[in-house]
């Protein structure tokens, strides 16, 4: 499933011609309406018609998002962080995960301690 999340789409649902910079958009991250400037900004300056053939190619070749890809939107920010930076993305959990680990330690170091008064409550409740 995770190589269907890492996979450009065609976002059908937020397009405009055939949702090939809505894709963009979704796969990077940047809001549709920058990459649709950057789009038209590059057709008219310099690369007027590689950037139409690309525009086809890309309409062609790529499936439609499936409706069901991200659950919320924390997991489309997710597997955004994903496609970018992999290793950052892999950092940030592993650093949630520590950060996790500490506080169960710190719970159970408070639980296992000879706290006269926690025992006490725990025995009132037996």
């Amino acid at each position: 499933m995770a190589s269907t999340r890492t996979k450009f789409y065609l976002d059908k649902q937020r397009a405009k011609w055939s949702g090939v910079c809505a894709g963009i958009a979704d796969y990077t991250g940047i809001n549709v309406i920058w990459v649709r400037i950057a789009a038209v900004i590059a057709t008219v300056t310099f690369a007027f018609p590689w950037t139409l053939i690309a525009y086809w190619v890309a309409a062609k070749s790529a499936d439609a998002k499936p409706l069901e890809l991200y659950g919320d939107p924390e997991e489309l920010k997710f597997w955004q962080g994903v496609r970018q930076s992999p290793r950052r993305t892999a950092r940030d959990v592993k650093s949630r995960f520590r950060e996790i680990d500490r506080r169960l330690a710190d719970m159970e170091l408070y639980y296992t301690s000879n706290n006269s008064a926690l025992s006490n409550e725990i025995e009132q409740l037996r």
